[in-house]
C-alpha cells in the first residue's frame, strides 16, 4: 500500500524569511508526517525550501533544520532571480509524482494541502488554492487585488479568480511547463494554459505570523504589470486605438480651427497650442512606452539567460533539472 503512495514535493520559497522560518518548518514537519502516516504520501515526501538570495540567516537556518530532519530539504539560489523563479526552482530540481507550491509566512491554510491531494488522486492534474474572501484585507488592497483580476480578464488573460501560486501541479503538468521557453515568468497565467483537468478548493486566508510581507506596492504593480505585458497585446491594440482616436480629435480640431478662422472669431494665443502640444505630446510618449515595454520583454527573451542558477542543494536528488 505504502509503494503506490505518491512522492509529494511541498516547495516552499524563501526571501528574508528567518524570523518566520522556525514556525513554518515545524507546522509543515509535522503536516507531512500526519499525511504519510495517512498513507496519503510517500514517506520519501519532502519539503524543499528555497532561498532567494536573502540577506538574513534564513539559509543557515534552513541548513540547520536539515541536519536532523530528513523530510526537509533546502535549494540555495546564487541570488535572488525573482519569486516566480525561485518556484520553478524548486519544481524542477526535484522529483516527485506531486508538487505543492505554498509561501513561507503560510498565510495558506497549509491543511488545504489534505484537500488538494485528494483531489490529485480523483483524477485533477492541477489543483489550484483560491481565497474564499479576502476580510484581512486592507481596503486598498482588497480593490486593487480585485481590479487586477477583472482587468486580466478583460485583457483576455486567463487566470483563476483569487487564486495566487498555492497550487498542487503532478509530475506531468510540471514537466509539460517545462517546455514553456519564456524568461518572463508569470505562473498564475501559464499554469492554466497546461490544459489538463484540473480544480479549485478555498480557504481562508491568515494573519501573517512572523515578519513583514516582501511584497510591498511597488513589487505588486511590478508582477502584475508583468502578468499583462507577457499574457496580453490588447496594451499594443490600445496604443493603436489611441493613435486613431488622437489623429479623429486632431482632424476635428483643424475643422473647428479653420472654422473659427473663416467666421473671424479666431483667438490669437498660445493656451490652445500649449493644450494641444501637451496633449499629443503625452499621447506619443505614452504610445512609445507601451512598444517600449513589449521590445523590452523581447530583449529579455532572445538573450535566453537562466531563470534560476543554483548554488547548492541539501538532501536532495543531485540530478538537476536546471533551467
Amino acid at each position: 500500500m505504502v509503494e503506490k503512495c505518491p512522492k509529494l514535493l511541498i516547495v516552499i520559497p524563501c526571501y528574508n524569511e528567518e524570523e518566520v522560518l522556525d514556525i513554518t518548518i515545524k507546522k509543515m514537519q509535522s503536516l507531512l508526517k500526519e499525511m504519510v502516516k495517512q498513507m496519503l504520501v510517500s514517506p520519501q515526501s519532502k519539503v524543499c525550501f528555497v532561498n532567494n538570495g536573502s540577506r538574513d540567516n534564513t539559509w543557515n537556518k534552513i541548513k540547520s533544520n536539515i541536519k536532523t530532519n530528513s523530510l526537509i530539504g533546502g535549494i540555495n539560489l546564487s541570488r535572488n532571480f525573482g519569486h516566480q523563479s525561485a518556484v520553478l526552482a524548486g519544481l524542477l530540481e526535484e522529483k516527485a509524482d506531486i508538487y505543492i507550491s505554498i509561501d513561507a509566512d503560510l498565510q495558506d491554510d497549509p491543511q488545504v494541502i489534505f484537500e488538494m491531494v485528494q483531489k490529485y488522486k480523483e483524477g485533477n492534474d492541477i489543483v489550484y488554492g483560491v481565497r474564499a474572501k479576502r476580510n484581512i484585507d486592507s481596503l486598498f488592497k482588497k480593490y486593487t487585488a480585485l481590479g487586477f483580476y477583472k482587468l486580466m480578464a478583460f485583457l483576455g488573460v486567463n487566470i483563476v479568480y483569487n487564486h495566487a501560486d498555492f497550487r498542487l501541479m503532478s509530475n506531468r503538468a510540471v514537466q509539460t511547463l517545462k517546455k514553456f521557453p519564456e524568461r518572463n515568468v508569470f505562473l498564475r497565467a501559464m499554469v492554466p494554459l497546461l490544459g489538463f483537468k484540473s480544480c479549485t478548493v478555498s480557504y481562508d486566508r491568515k494573519q501573517r505570523l512572523a515578519g513583514e510581507s516582501k511584497y510591498p506596492l511597488k513589487k505588486m504593480v511590478s508582477f502584475a504589470w508583468n502578468g499583462i505585458t507577457s499574457f496580453s497585446e490588447v496594451p499594443l491594440h490600445l496604443v493603436t486605438f489611441l493613435g486613431f482616436a488622437t489623429c479623429m480629435i486632431s482632424f476635428f480640431l483643424f475643422l473647428y480651427s479653420l472654422y473659427s478662422w473663416m467666421s473671424g472669431n479666431a483667438l490669437i494665443g498660445w493656451t490652445s497650442l500649449i493644450t494641444a502640444l501637451t496633449f499629443f505630446s503625452g499621447v506619443i510618449l505614452l504610445s512609445i512606452g507601451i512598444i517600449g515595454e513589449y521590445i523590452g520583454k523581447i530583449f529579455i527573451e532572445v538573450k535566453n539567460r537562466p531563470l534560476y542558477i543554483v548554488d547548492e542543494k541539501v538532501n536532495l536528488d543531485e540530478q538537476s533539472n536546471n533551467k
